[in-house]
């Protein structure tokens, strides 16, 4: 087995493990130091994203090119290092554990809170699988994970984990496929070098079990993202595996191979349109076992298809929002927190889906991670879904848990009712806490940030005056212009809409003004926009209506935008006596009438209510001197006959007056 060991290590490139640098995520990997001769090793080296700090290990760092023998292995041996001085693992694979045992293994597993926790339970176990052995080593990288470091570093000095590896290291030649490649897969999640004796052997016994071609598609996906976090997507290791699995059928796999083969793809291996038949035809299998999966499944490939971006897979995403009604109450906070961002990716919203989240919010809100609690608010605003249920919740717990939120957390709950126009019943405790937190971390505020904060204040009717001075000055702006998103198109229509509303609804501030050139003239834009463009169909159909009413195309304009940044969806123009005058007549005006076609993405998509830019646009054109005559999608599409909407267009423009027959 040395032998072997010692003639695949100028192979090593292939499997995409370059030693001078490393290749892909894995972070820089530290020389290999040398012991005198006869010494034995463990894992020496871990990665760190702040040290370079060795393992001060009594085990030794082995130097590859000096192994020439290897101890005998037993099925069931034990290593004990320093003699009886340390812990002291038996990995057997001739007695092993019953599925009740280890079925309560990995429950005590589950429960452990802490990596102390995990070390205890380890030492407790006098026999373990090599299954069971790296299943704690992924419970500890579960726990001490943390972006691309572990959150304590000095835990992989403890003994028992140096024992542990050092076991597996030592036993590596007969260790099962699936224990061989789900090691290997907890020490990238470990961070733990690949250079490491430990990490060598493992990656050597998993390519020759490779070779074999018998590997089961769960242990290939496996191994895949251990090779994907070592090597990078080009490993030729990683390409030697994705051939396997291709040669699989994706209808034949059971729903745990599926779910471990889509979080490969979705750990880089099915990016910019790789593998598109396999994952079509993973979607197809998808679909019939939706049914029967749990809620870390549905979390867990709804994520997994939103990393794909995989649009056009629509039938399987509406089961699988079918399938989250049952779980809801079941989720985790971060599994529907993945379950939220991906339905508001994919623009998807089930009837059923809210009904359930309507009876678990108020159960949730005052108890859920901050971020669960918002990503709530964000899916109901993002979907135009008005649910007083929610948001009164919400709002409720707004008032006790702000406090521990973030900046934009707090800024995007109120941007969901700013979005909605809604103001729950305790309104007034909850902008007292914007205040609050305003005036205590006003500094803390990203610029953009506290832009769409004050923004979204005032599409609700809470006009932040004291505030907006912040906002108007230089240096914030200069601020705003450097920020990532710079000062686009957007954040100049929210500024003039911040100063318009000041002057229009605030009489007495009488703080900075905007600076012109931060000024927009239209507030009506391509994309996200402060106004709804006007639904094509209506809009025909009201004009149409109009030209049997006024008697000529020519009494009314369309799509006009005012002096004040609004577009009018129809321009009525009337002279001191009520008659109507040409639209191109500019003189003798004494009164505009704007004819507002509110059409279905006006309103919020359960109730009849204007969405919070809408309303606020309305109530701007009255404090303007426009008579806002509105024309609600739900009044008018009633109407079958000609003379039915040249009726109700009368009694809506002129309802004072009698029609004249043309």
């Amino acid at each position: 087995m040395a032998l072997k060991l010692i003639q695949r290590f100028p192979l090593l490139g292939q499997f995409g493990i370059l030693r001078y640098p490393p290749v892909g995520p894995v972070l820089p990997s530290r020389l290999l130091r040398t012991r005198s001769e006869g010494q034995s090793s463990c894992v020496g080296y871990v990665f760190t994203s702040s040290s370079s700090k060795k393992l001060q290990s009594d085990y030794g760092i082995r130097n590859l090119t000096t192994i020439v023998k290897e101890p005998s292995f037993f099925a069931s041996s034990s290593v004990g290092l320093h003699k009886d001085s340390s812990p002291r693992f038996c990995l057997t694979r001739l007695h092993q554990p019953t599925a009740a045992e280890d079925q309560a293994f990995q429950q005590r597993l589950t429960n452990c809170s802490s990596s102390r926790q995990v070390f205890k339970l380890l030492r407790s176990v006098e026999i373990m699988s090599d299954t069971m052995a790296a299943a704690a080593l992924h419970r500890v990288a579960d726990l001490e994970q943390e972006g691309a470091s572990l959150k304590d570093p000095t835990v992989l000095e403890n003994d028992t984990i140096r024992a542990l590896c050092f076991q597996l290291e030592q036993d590596s030649g007969w260790l099962t496929d699936a224990g061989i490649v789900s090691t290997l897969l907890a020490g990238t999640r470990l961070f733990l070098d690949p250079w490491s004796t430990l990490m060598v052997r493992l990656v050597s016994e998993s390519q020759e079990r490779l070779d074999r071609g018998q590997m089961s598609v769960r242990q290939l996906c496996n191994l895949g993202q251990a090779m994907l976090a070592i090597g990078g997507s080009s490993c030729m290791m990683l390409e030697q595996v994705m051939k396997q699995i291709q040669k699989q059928k994706p209808a034949d796999w059971s729903l745990e191979d599926l779910i471990a083969a889509y979080m490969l793809m979705q750990g880089g291996v099915g990016q910019d349109g790789k593998y598109r038949h396999l994952l079509n035809a993973m979607h197809t299998h998808a679909m019939k076992v939706t049914y029967c999966m749990d809620p870390p499944a549905v979390s867990g490939l709804l994520g997994a298809l939103v990393s794909l971006n995989q649009m056009q897979a629509m039938p399987l995403i509406i089961s699988l929002c079918k399938q989250s009604v049952r779980h809801v109450p079941h989720f985790t906070d971060d599994e529907l927190t993945a379950v939220l961002g991906a339905l508001m990716h994919f623009g998807h919203s089930d009837h059923y889906f809210v009904e359930a989240m309507e009876r678990y919010v108020p159960q949730m809100a005052f108890t859920s991670h901050p971020e669960t609690v918002t990503k709530v608010m964000q899916f109901f605003g993002r979907r135009n879904i008005l649910s007083e249920t929610v948001f009164d919740a919400i709002a409720e717990s707004f008032v006790y848990r702000a406090d521990d939120y973030s900046t934009s957390q707090v800024t995007s709950q109120i941007m969901a009712l700013g979005k909605l126009g809604y103001l729950p019943p305790n309104a007034g405790d909850v902008f007292r806490k914007v205040e609050t937190i305003l005036r205590t971390r006003l500094s803390h505020f990203q610029p953009r940030t506290l832009l769409n904060l004050l923004h979204s204040c005032t599409l609700v009717e809470r006009f932040p005056v004291n505030f907006v001075p912040k906002v108007f000055n230089n240096f914030f702006l200069q601020e705003l212009q450097e920020q990532s998103t710079g000062l686009d198109r957007i954040a100049m229509a929210q500024l003039t809409q911040l100063y318009m509303t000041l002057k229009l609804e605030c009489p007495n501030y009488k703080g900075p003004k905007l600076h012109p050139n931060y000024r927009v003239k239209s507030f009506l834009t391509s994309g996200r926009s402060l106004e709804t463009p006007v639904d094509v169909q209506l809009y025909n159909s009201v004009k149409n209506g109009l030209v049997d009413l006024l008697g000529a195309r020519s009494y009314f304009g369309s799509k006009v935008l005012t002096p004040y940044c609004y577009t009018l969806d129809v321009e009525i123009k009337l002279d001191e006596e009520g008659y109507v005058l040409p639209a191109s007549q500019n003189d003798d005006v004494h009164k505009r009438i704007a004819l507002c076609i509110d059409g279905q993405k006006r309103f919020a998509t359960n109730k009849r209510q204007l969405l919070g830019k809408d309303a606020t646009k309305q109530r701007h054109l009255r404090l303007l001197g426009y008579e806002v005559v509105q024309v609600p999608y739900y009044e008018f599409e009633q109407l079958q006959k000609k003379t039915s909407a040249m009726e109700y267009l009368h009694q809506k423009i002129f309802p004072h007056t009698y029609r004249m027959s043309w």
